[in-house]
């Protein structure tokens, strides 16, 4: 039994932000050559360092103005990539790419409000964003960050 749902940016989203070229703040879109991984937040895929095209944009993942509505640095590739779509796996490129992909899992509540926080470290996160909504109830979704610099990846729904 599925106990997860991966949700990655939307084509819609990005589709808008490239056509306007600034993003949801009013901040133009920065292009550049990938210098790092990323990854790409549509496809949730490594992005190919000096060969990929991205762009960098403000976004926060959040609904609610409160004070856990944390606008962010994301990337995007430049070419229309399909959206992540085994959406019951964590991307299983992020996954077993520690070195580059340290992750953090944060819980929020209904309210969006913060309650939970995990470094996944040597861990599975598959294993362990099954065993958080097993273990607590208080938890509506869960955002995968990277640990160390802080940016989102994507969410995680309670299915």
């Amino acid at each position: 039994m599925q106990k997860f749902r991966i949700v990655p940016l939307t084509k819609e989203y990005a589709s808008r932000i490239k056509e306007t070229r600034v993003d949801d703040f009013g901040y133009p879109i920065v292009e550049q050559i990938a210098t790092g991984y990323g990854p790409c937040r549509i496809s949730l895929k490594k992005f190919d360092p000096g060969k990929d095209i991205r762009l960098l944009i403000s976004h926060s993942p959040f609904e609610i103005k409160n004070a856990f509505n944390q606008p962010g640095p994301i990337f995007v590739h430049k070419k229309e990539v399909q959206p992540y779509k085994n959406s019951h796996q964590f991307p299983p490129e992020i996954k077993a790419d520690k070195q580059n992909f340290p992750l953090s899992l944060i819980g929020y509540n209904k309210k969006q409000n913060m309650v939970f926080t995990k470094l996944i470290g040597d861990g599975d996160v598959d294993l362990l964003i099954s065993e958080i909504f097993d273990n607590y109830d208080d938890i509506a979704y869960l955002h995968a960050r990277n640990a160390e610099a802080g940016c989102f990846i994507c969410r995680i729904e309670r299915v």
